[in-house]
Parts: structure tokens; C-alpha cells; sequence
């Protein structure tokens, strides 16, 4: 496995796939906010979160790419057209298992069972993160086969 290119490419994909999901938002496809929603995960300071956020989704951006390297090492394939296929595994689980998982133990979400508390104001994401807009599956979706396709067409092993 090389470590390096998982480093170097795991950093630019991650890099790439936050800052297409931050466009999505003023473009109208989504209300997501990754990196934000992350960040409250660890503060309560709603001008920290961002930042804190940003760096959380960078390192599991990293962990996601020695994951990539894994399957592109075990199953011979290093190209872009796998990598997409397994960005779209990854970006279908985070809808549907990842964020919902989420809901239940981030300290700032509402329960989807419960509105809002004093504490707890970030909406819950809902079924395929659809409660922060009908674009959001697919923005999400998009930015993970990004994701997928670049580490699968520069990884070298």
C-alpha cells in the first residue's frame, strides 16, 4: 500500500468533496453543513465549529482513503471507475446509516423522536438527510464519487 499517495490524494479528495458540498449549500441543493455539524459534535462555539468540523472530516477523510487503498490493493483495481464505485457505497451509507446514526448520539441534534431543546437545535437529518433539502442525496452522492474517482485514479501503488 502505497502511504503516501494515500496521504497526499486522500487530502486533495477530501479537500475537493467538502468544498463541493459547501457550494451545494448557496447554490440551493442542500442545507448540510458537514464540517459544522461534526465541529458542534465537539463544541458548543458555533464560530469554533466550522474549524474544529473541517478538521474532524479531514482525518476521516484520510481513515476513508487507507480504507479505498485497502480494496484497490485487495482487489487489483486502481481506477477511477472503481474508485466512483465505491465512492457511491460510501456516500449511500453515509445517507442511510452514517447520519442517521448521528441523530442519536451527537449532544447538539434533536432526536427525531423529539423537536429541539435549549441544548440540542441541529435539526436530525432524516431519511437520506432529506430534512436538509431534496438535494442533498444527490450532492452527497456527487461529492463522494468525486471523492472515490480521484483516490482511485492517482493512487499508485
Amino acid at each position: 500500500m502505497n502511504i503516501g499517495n494515500l496521504i497526499l490524494w486522500g487530502f486533495a479528495a477530501t479537500v475537493i468533496l467538502t468544498t463541493l458540498m459547501a457550494v451545494s449549500r448557496p447554490l440551493g441543493l442542500t442545507r448540510i453543513d458537514f464540517p459544522f455539524m461534526l465541529g458542534t459534535m465537539f463544541t458548543s462555539n458555533r464560530n469554533k465549529a466550522p474549524w474544529i468540523g473541517f478538521l474532524v472530516h479531514l482525518i476521516m477523510g484520510w481513515i476513508f482513503a487507507f480504507i479505498y487503498g485497502a480494496a484497490f490493493e485487495s482487489s487489483g483495481l486502481h481506477t477511477w471507475w472503481f474508485g466512483l464505485a465505491i465512492g457511491f457505497v460510501h456516500g449511500a451509507f453515509v445517507l442511510s446509516v452514517g447520519l442517521e446514526i448521528l441523530g442519536y448520539y451527537h449532544p447538539r441534534m434533536a432526536s427525531p423522536f423529539q423537536g429541539p431543546t435549549p441544548t440540542k437545535q441541529l435539526e436530525p437529518p432524516g431519511f437520506f438527510a432529506m430534512n436538509y433539502g431534496k438535494g442533498t442525496p444527490i450532492a452527497t452522492l456527487l461529492g463522494h464519487l468525486v471523492y472515490g474517482g480521484i483516490l482511485g485514479m492517482f493512487y499508485n501503488t
